[in-house]
């Protein structure tokens, strides 16, 4: 039979076998298991079968719980069901894995195996989440590739049907998940020979029926419940024969031949790694490579781990073993041991016991740790751990990989040792999140997989932040099979798609001698050598490199392309690697932006095809002299004056060189300090914007839209002009509180993202020239350095003193200083413009819980984060727990405060005599409803510490450690809609109704935008998302309503391009509020398919047509006799079709099926026109004044 080759990724090739063996599939977002779930939606919108011919029905629920309740209710009915999960995700499914397990119930859950958040959290692949279910009872099923997470997924649904175990198929997160690589598909009859259709229709008559009635999940008392759970053990016994034998029937229909635990090595091997994963890969080519140098040694790939056979494990083991080594991807803190360790001792020992050990003595077993959260484990550290065995006494409980010179567990290894082959072909591309590097080598990858008889694969590397951060592509590709999973070091082809990456990180010391570097350059052959550094001249010349550079920025410009420049430099690849003859390597990469891009629109597939066409025109070699002659170096990653731990722990993280960093230098418990971005000069714009000082009126709506907070205002004292740069400009300031003073717009050059939005809200324009304002965008590098000085000396200027002003306007509220600074958000961003102003308005006395999503991620990723402090010390103290708990993790902190500042207040009553009775009272009845009393208050608390200090009563003490929350705290609860309207909802609502005083802002992008656009209760009706593919055809939940609903909560909602002043009242009137508030903040975001300069006109569209209404509830209202609902926009005065067809999540449906998105675009108007009457009703009833009791 010949069978489709195709070149994917690990998900896909895990959810195409599950798409054609399940009947329900239900799903939620997670990352790395995303595309699962994601693939799976498309293909049942597709209408795509099963193996019975049937379309798989795929549901998102509102949380991985919920997830595994649907699951486990479909089981229970006899639906053949699967989900797809990772990390806390798999967590949440516990309880419910538990009863499926406990019932006999067949099925299988995928995992994209990830860390679960310890001290921090990582998205990345290792084994804590599956090892924290090995007592579930699931059977749980180890692949370590992508061919065999696609083979994988097969032999463990034959086997869950066969042996009514449940099973967890998982690999590695990123490493496996996301590697893209060449493999056969298997085809339906595969399928159908190994799923035995008898065994499916048992299923189904396990199946709850009230045609067959019967009762299942009883509760049961102490006296049989402990029988009741043996009565399992036959099937987990009979499970690995089981699972041997569909691996064996696999091997006859197919070729490929699966083992419990497959053993690679010499049959005379005396030292041998026992490991699972994809980390066995690199332990078996290793094996491979030494054993050919005369070595005996050799590996053990464990497969299936539950239930574990001891039988198979044994069988395997060569009876020469006098040295055992385990490897764990995952950390069991206080165990005598990791799981996989203690599992094979428990083995030898029983097998010795019962005489079926192959070998008479026990051999030393030793155990260690690799890879958490992706870290890389390469062929050198495994040689690294065999060396550590043929010492005398080798290190039990080692690491290897990493420093640890704080408890010495960490293995000593030769980084240079590689294996690599000759004939493979290995090359590096160095681009930004999101500038589309990633999606042009998984095209070009899947070109020459598909398209030449070569192996290949992909594998990507970026950080937690997708979006502005580096990420760094690595393709393989040759005659010989490859097995490598691990990142290359050794290249023969390097590109650098953004020119000032050079002066950042020394890509070039991957390039081998005689490779290809492939520089994206604005300067031409006669000028680019000179503009690149010293550092990387001297590589050049040393290796000999082969040298090119292309201007793609100009052919993205002249094609209508923008900034994005990744299918330029793909066609540049092909044609320098001839990997494929030129045309037909630009037919392939037409196909490929054909099918990439067709979702957003015909004039995007045709601006795409446009600049392949014209990139190889604009592609020159450099031939360079033999001498260095540049006078610029690689700047520091952070200045020399930075903190020394951003000097010394962060930069290095900067620099791409965090893998060196020693135990020692990381903090023990996650804590990190604040204010940190402000060292980490990106330098990603090409264009920033210019401030004309001749046209600015001062209304500071520039400052206010400010994603990043890179543009500031400030007003201060004329004679503080005397020490300033000469190009800093100035003008008289236009405020009545500080008159004659001067004022300055200033933006920081190095830290801007050019995302435009300043000079599209600017109001003042040049009668002269319209297209003139008084910000314009200008070319970063040529003012790089003055602006540079400007902005530090702007720095130096005092803040304003915001006890001296009404922040009630937009102008005043900008010139407080923003505690939230240059975060690794988008460009253009929707979201952080609401944080900055939150962090302006209350920063200084501000905690922040923060659920994950895109705001924990730009808001606490490492190296740098972006909430910061003022000159006092004081800023917002942030920290996130989980995605499903942020409510009631803000609340505690609620509770914290309200506890500590009653128990300080008895305290206060307590010690009046030694502290002063006219002091006590002020405290105790301070008003801090403005900032002048907060500051006040402040004064007396300081005033309080100086008078307890050096006092030996206990009480005393106490009240000390508590003083700083007599002045006033705000929480904020932060998060997106995918967090507040599905799983934190119940939490959320609880918060809500328990009546305390705590602010929650949630930032609505109408989708799940950290886990890459997936549909949330939030998505609009005939929005198109994923895990919606065919559009919403249900309104979105009124999260506003149902909050009102409780007539005791502040509820706003509000969207600042439209009404810049309506959000700063929402804002101040929020923490105003004594009781729980919630701020509904619209955010656009790249998810919704439009260029992000255009999110604030997008804003103003979508309040006019009606889907977004403009209202402010405030119950404090209602003491005065006055309705609490405000409604601060107008009824609806445009179309709906007017605001959404101007976004792609829209117009793609209108595309796919025309019809469906002409009924869904009229219903959706209908809603519009029924919430608005709805609201006007409530906006219009009457509330009498409540009497005041005597």
């Amino acid at each position: 039979m010949k069978r489709k080759i195709a070149t994917i990724d690990g998900n896909e090739a895990t959810a195409n076998i599950a798409h054609r063996t399940n009947e329900v599939i239900a799903i939620y977002p997670i990352t790395p298991s995303t595309p699962m779930g994601e693939l799976a939606d498309a293909w049942s919108a597709a209408k795509q079968k099963n193996i019975w011919g049937t379309t798989p029905l795929v549901i998102e629920m509102q949380a991985e719980g919920g997830a595994a309740g649907a699951v486990h209710g479909a089981l229970q009915t006899g639906s053949l069901t699967t989900t797809f999960t990772a990390s806390q995700g798999l967590l949440l499914m516990l309880p419910n894995m538990y009863k499926i397990a406990g019932e006999l119930t067949s099925t299988v859950f995928h995992v994209a195996a990830r860390s679960v958040a310890a001290q921090a959290l990582s998205i990345f692949g290792d084994h804590s989440d599956v090892m924290g279910t090995r007592s579930s009872g699931f059977a749980m099923l180890s692949s370590g590739s992508t061919q065999e997470a696609h083979d994988f997924a097969l032999i463990s649904q034959a086997a869950t049907l066969q042996s009514r175990v449940p099973f967890i198929h998982f690999f590695e997160g990123f490493r496996v998940s996301h590697e893209i690589a060449k493999i056969e598909i298997l085809a339906d009859e595969d399928i159908r020979t190994m799923i035995d259709d008898e065994l499916v229709h048992e299923h189904r008559a396990r199946g709850l029926s009230p045609d067959h009635p019967f009762i299942r999940g009883t509760a049961q008392n102490p006296d049989v419940f402990f029988q009741a759970r043996e009565t399992v053990n036959s099937y987990y016994d009979a499970c690995p024969e089981i699972v041997q034998d569909m691996m064996d029937k696999f091997a006859a229909q197919v070729g490929r031949q699966y083992k419990l635990f497959d053993y690679i090595g010499a049959p005379d091997a005396e030292r041998v790694i026992i490991i699972m994963g994809s980390g066995g890969k690199a332990v078996s080519e290793t094996v491979k490579h030494l054993n050919a140098q005369g070595e005996k040694i050799g590996v053990v790939c464990v497969r299936l781990y539950r239930p574990f056979s001891v039988k198979h494990l044994l069988d395997v083991i060569p009876a020469s073993a006098k040295v055992v080594a385990t490897l764990d991807r995952t950390k069991e803190p206080g165990a005598t041991g990791e799981p996989l360790y203690q599992d094979i001792i428990t083995a030898f020992n029983e097998g010795l016991d019962d005489g079926s050990a192959p070998f008479e003595t026990m051999p030393s077993v030793i155990g260690g740790r690799y890879g958490l959260s992706s870290k890389e484990f390469t062929p050198a550290m495994a040689k690294g751990v065999f060396d550590e065995m043929a010492k005398d006494a080798p290190k039990n409980h080692f690491t290897i990989g990493i420093v640890d010179d704080v408890t010495n567990t960490s293995l000593d290894y030769n980084a240079d040792f590689s294996i690599e082959g000759e004939n493979t072909i290995r090359a590096l591309f160095f681009g930004l999140g999101s500038d589309g590097t990633v999606g042009a080598n998984k095209n070009s990858i899947k070109i020459i997989g598909e398209e030449t008889e070569n192996f290949a694969q992909g594998h990507f590397v970026y950080d937690s932040r997708k979006a502005g951060a580096k990420t760094i592509s690595h393709l393989r590709f040759g005659p010989d099979p490859i097995n490598a999973p691990y990142e290359i070091t050794k290249a023969n082809f390097v590109a650098c798609h953004q020119f000032n990456f050079l002066e950042q990180i020394d890509m070039l010391k991957f390039a081998m001698p005689g490779a290809v570097f492939l520089l994206n350059s604005t300067f031409g052959t006669d000028e680019v050598w000179d503009q690149i550094p010293q550092e990387d001249q001297k590589t050049i010349i040393e290796k000999k490199l082969k040298f090119y550079v292309i201007d793609g920025y100009e052919v993205a410009q002249k094609t209508g392309m923008g900034v994005r420049i990744n299918t330029i430099m793909q066609t540049c690849f092909f044609a320098i690697s001839g990997v494929l003859p030129k045309d037909d390597a630009i037919d392939a990469i037409k196909v490929a932006i054909k099918k990439t891009y067709s979702k957003r629109g015909e004039a995007i597939v045709k601006k795409n095809y446009a600049a392949v066409d014209q990139a190889l025109a604009h592609l020159y070699e450099v031939n360079y002299p033999d001498t260095i002659s540049s006078k610029l170096t690689r700047r520091l990653p952070v200045p020399a004056e930075s903190p020394d731990f951003v000097r010394d722990v962060l930069g290095k993280m900067i620099t791409g060189d965090g893998n060196d960093l020693p135990v020692s230098a990381m903090p023990t418990d996650g804590t990190y300090p604040s204010g940190t971005t402000q060292w980490e000069k990106r330098n990603l714009a090409l264009d920033i914007p210019v401030w004309e000082d001749d046209l600015c009126i001062q209304c500071g709506k520039c400052v206010f839209v400010c994603p990043h907070a890179v543009i500031r205002q400030k007003v201060y004292e004329p004679a503080l002009l005397d020490s300033a740069p000469g190009t800093f400009k100035s003008l008289d300031a236009k405020f009545k509180e500080f008159p004659e003073h001067k004022y300055t717009i200033q933006v920081a050059p190095e830290d801007c993202t050019a995302c435009n939005l300043c000079v599209e809200v600017c109001p003042a324009k040049d009668k002269t020239n319209p297209e003139r304002k008084a910000l314009n965008m200008a070319p970063q590098p040529p003012i790089r350095a003055t602006e540079k000085e400007n902005w530090d000396f702007f720095l130096t200027l005092p803040e304003a003193d915001r006890t001296q002003m009404k922040l009630s306007t937009i102008k005043n509220s900008q010139l407080l200083q923003p505690l939230f600074e240059f975060s690794g958000a988008c460009a253009g961003c929707g979201e952080t413009p609401y944080i900055k102003l939150m962090t302006q308005l209350f920063g200084d006395r501000t905690i922040i819980a923060n659920a994950t999503g895109c705001s924990s991620i730009y808001g606490g990723n490492l190296p740098t984060t972006p909430y910061t402090h003022n000159s006092d010390g004081r800023g917002p103290a942030w920290s996130n727990s989980l995605f499903e708990d942020n409510a009631e993790f803000g609340l505690g902190m609620r509770l914290t405060i309200d506890k500590q500042s009653e128990y300080a207040r008895e305290l206060l009553v307590t010690l009046k005599d030694a502290i002063g009775q006219d002091l006590v009272d002020a405290l105790l009845n301070a008003d801090q409803t403005e900032e002048e009393g907060i500051q006040a208050q402040r004064t007396r608390v300081e005033e309080l510490k100086e008078k307890l200090a050096g006092s030996n009563d206990l009480k005393a003490k106490d009240l000390l450690s508590v003083a700083d929350v007599l002045v006033k705290k705000s929480v904020w609860i932060v998060g997106g809609d995918g967090w507040a309207y599905d799983i934190g909802y119940g939490g959320l609502d609880h918060v809500l109704a328990s009546g305390r005083n705590v602010n929650i802002l949630v930032m609505d992008t109408q989708v799940y935008s950290n886990t890459g656009g997936q549909s949330s209760k939030a998505t609009p009706m005939a929005a198109v998302a994923k895990f919606a593919a065919q559009g919403k055809d249900i309104a979105r939940k009124d999260l506003g309503m149902i909050a009102m609903s409780y007539g005791y909560v502040y509820v706003a909602q509000v969207a600042m391009g439209s009404s810049d002043i309506q959000t700063l009242r929402a804002f101040r009137e929020a923490d105003a509020f004594d009781g729980p508030s919630i701020i509904l903040a619209y955010s656009h975001c790249i998810a919704h398919g439009y260029d992000m300069k255009d999110g604030l006109s997008q804003q103003k569209l979508l309040v006019k047509s009606g889907l977004w209404p403009l209202y402010r509830y405030n119950p404090a209202n209602i003491e005065e006799g006055k309705n609490p609902l405000k409604l601060d926009s107008k009824a609806p005065s445009i179309p709906v079709s007017d605001f959404a067809y101007n976004e792609a999540r829209y117009r793609v449906l209108t595309q796919n099926d025309e019809s469906r998105a002409e009924t869904l675009m009229n219903a959706a108007q209908e809603d519009v026109q029924a919430r608005w009457k709805l609201y006007e009703q409530m906006a219009g009833m009457h509330y009498d004044k409540k009497e005041k009791e005597e």
